[in-house]
């Protein structure tokens, strides 16, 4: 089958047989030479076979519009798209996407890996082409409960499945650095088989940081400073340069996206919400804001298709070139990157921004573990456990947060929101057991004055989180969440909305225009509420990971991501210290 497929494509190439179809008049960028080239591009066999006139079974003028490879993101998690994989595939097509890499952490700390293959079996049923890696710390630190594990041993199990090419984000740094055996192990696994190790270092340096890369690990996506990333792109690891929905580093890192070290530079959203999808684009929006900035378009398309394609062993992707898979991007210009056709495997799928492909129906339960008990405002009382009182400081657009120094007060009393003064009370209720474990804090930089905001995507062991200005309303937002197994709420004194998750509590099962309509009724809802953040609901699902500096607060309790241990000073009544 696969000679007869060959000799098709040989044929094609010299014009012996008719092509399956021909692109006319195209101004082909060849990441190549960095050169664009107006040239008829020939397909069959769901690949590009050559330069030229030719016959073939149907032809396209492109009319002089500029043709590239599909767009691959280099590191993405699909569940924090908030839709379910298959009408995900159908948002990142139309803008261009056609190849991810995608870690499933998310599910993973979920469902393990039962929660994996799902994703994997869904995947397989999209024109898109999901490459994954495997979940490198599920659960990301010792300082929270998950729904699931994943040991050494089954980690190798998932690297073994097929369209695997690593291990993903290896986020407990500090257990690299002591040499923890079980990391190691995950690391040594991967390595053994011949394939890569993703990491997640953010403000790694010195001495350390070359310990990490000693292990094995060859990029980072959490760069927050351009000399922090030319330090690492200089000791030999690939920068994956982040524009997500919270986290965006694209301005502080576009002078990466020069001569010297392009090579070295791919690009990813990371987290995406279907808002920001729909508003801005996916892939083809980093290209966009890359050129406003003063990339050269040429250099900032390679990075978004030649060089993650290579580095992740895709040889037959991120290039318009005879043998080379025609996952193919139509756009009028080099500016806007708004594609008005997009070819998959040489099929068209997406046409003027609409996708004209549709997934097919989930035959069986959505999988999901969600198990609450029903929980009243005196559960969610907060005591001082010392004398300290920190709060989280949030920093709008990014996942790293500041810790605020609160006024002391005395060992045991009740420490509670004030909303006058931008102090919200912060809690996290472990989802898995039906016990409701929980922990609090403090936060700033919410801005709400009323009610209460509640999420089960909270990274990564998804947990449900929740802001409010009082207990009453956090115990109705976090109540309304379980009895929809999960998903995003706000409330007010008179009114409330919710978007139901029900995909493992974190993936909704509806299309992507409803999905969006959703958030927009909490946004509104919570601006109403006198929330001043652009993504409330993105900023909140990362106040529980604890492998992000400074202050992150689990299930477990308030986490100094620098100390990587408990601070001792909050404790929810009614629950164990």
């Amino acid at each position: 089958m696969q000679t007869e497929r060959l000799r098709t494509m040989i044929a094609g190439a010299r014009g012996e047989h008719p092509c399956d179809l021909l692109l006319r008049n195209a101004r082909v960028v060849n990441v190549f030479t960095r050169r664009i080239e107006v040239l008829d591009v020939g397909v069959a066999e769901g690949c590009v076979v050559g330069f030229g006139t030719r016959a073939a079974r149907e032809t396209v003028d492109l009319e002089g519009r500029y043709l590239l490879p599909g767009l691959v993101d280099a590191h993405v998690h699909p569940e924090s798209g908030l839709l379910e994989p298959g009408i995900w595939a159908t948002e990142l097509l139309r803008l261009g996407t056609t190849t991810v890499i995608a870690d499933p952490h998310e599910i993973a700390n979920v469902l393990g890996v039962a929660g994996i293959r799902f994703l994997i079996l869904r995947a397989r049923r999209t024109p898109l082409s999901f490459r994954f890696m495997a979940p490198s710390c599920v659960p990301a630190t010792h300082l929270e409960t998950t729904g699931a594990t994943l040991s050494a041993e089954e980690t190798d199990g998932v690297l073994g499945l097929p369209g695997v090419l690593g291990l993903g984000e290896v986020m407990n740094v500090p257990s690299v650095l002591r040499g923890d055996e079980e990391t190691l192990a995950k690391i040594a696994a991967a390595l053994r088989r011949g394939l890569l190790v993703d990491g997640h270092a953010p403000r790694l340096t010195g001495n350390d940081l070359d310990a990490y890369l000693a292990a094995g690990i060859r990029t980072d996506h959490e760069c927050l400073s351009l000399a922090e990333a030319r330090e690492k792109i200089a000791r030999g690891m690939q920068i994956i340069i982040r524009e997500g929905s919270t986290a965006r580093n694209l301005e502080a890192l576009a002078p990466l996206l020069e001569a010297e070290t392009a090579e070295n530079c791919m690009l990813c959203t990371d987290d995406r919400s279907p808002a920001d999808l729909r508003a801005r684009g996916h892939i083809n929006s980093i290209l966009r804001r890359a050129v406003e900035l003063g990339c050269d378009p040429i250099t900032a398309i390679r990075c978004a298709t030649r060089v993650p394609a290579r580095h992740y062993g895709l040889r037959d992707r991120g290039a318009v070139a005879p043998g080379f898979r025609a996952d193919l991007v139509v756009c009028p210009d080099l500016e806007q990157f708004r594609p008005d056709l997009v070819f998959a495997g040489g099929e068209c799928v997406a046409r003027e921004g609409r996708c004209l492909w549709q997934p097919p129906a989930w035959e069986e339960p959505w999988p999901n573990r969600f198990d609450l008990p029903e929980l009243t405002a005196g559960d969610f009382r907060l005591l001082a456990a010392g004398t300290e009182r920190p709060a989280i400081g949030i920093i709008p657009g990014q996942l790293v947060t500041v810790t605020v120094r609160g006024t002391p007060g005395p060992r045991g009393a009740e420490v509670r929101a004030e909303p006058d003064r931008d102090v919200l009370k912060l809690v996290v209720v472990e989802r898995y057991s039906g016990r409701g474990g929980r922990s609090g804090a403090l936060v700033r930089g919410f801005g709400l004055r009323l009610g209460a905001l509640a999420s089960s995507v909270a990274h990564d062991a998804h947990n449900v989180i929740a802001v409010g200005a009082d207990d009453d309303s956090l115990s109705r937002a976090v109540n309304l969440l379980a009895r929809h197994g999960g998903g995003l709420a706000a409330v007010g004194p008179d009114a409330e909305a919710v978007l139901p998750l029900p995909v493992a509590g974190l993936m909704s099962d509806q299309d992507a225009a409803t999905v969006c309509d959703s958030l927009e009724a909490l946004n509104a809802l919570a601006r109403d509420l006198g929330c001043t953040l652009r993504d409330p609901f993105m900023q909140l699902s990362f106040l529980a990971l604890a492998v992000i500096p400074a202050l992150k607060l689990t299930d477990r309790g308030l986490v100094d991501v620098d100390r990587f241990g408990l601070v001792d000073a909050y404790c929810m009544a009614g629950c164990p210290p």
